[in-house]
């Protein structure tokens, strides 16, 4: 039975020292190594995902930077902003918070 394996085309290409050697060091560098595949494909996720943050904080900065323009450039505006985000209000008058019930 020994015999017949190690007659085999195959068994002897695989048995070669390059080939077992080549064999070993692409098992090393797949996924042993520091810098091994799976370790590149977390870091190039972390990467993908870090980028689609600095896109969102980008559009969120652009849209706070245009209603602080519109904000220091209108005091209507301005006021109507600190009575909802704040809830300012002049001397004298009273605040009525009105709640809707919603419905699902």
């Amino acid at each position: 039975m020994l015999k017949k394996i190690k007659s085999n085309v195959w068994f002897q290409r695989i048995s070669n020292k390059y080939v077992l050697s080549s064999i070993v060091f692409c098992v090393w560098m797949l996924f042993l190594d520091t810098h091994s595949v799976l370790i590149q494909r977390n870091l190039s996720s972390e990467i993908n995902t870090i980028n689609q943050d600095i896109e969102f904080y980008e559009t969120e900065l652009q849209s706070m930077r245009s209603e602080l323009s519109e904000l220091e450039s209108n005091p209507k505006a301005f006021e109507k902003y600190a009575r909802e985000k704040f809830w300012m209000h002049k001397p004298g008058e009273k605040i009525v918070l009105i709640e809707i019930p919603q419905e699902d």
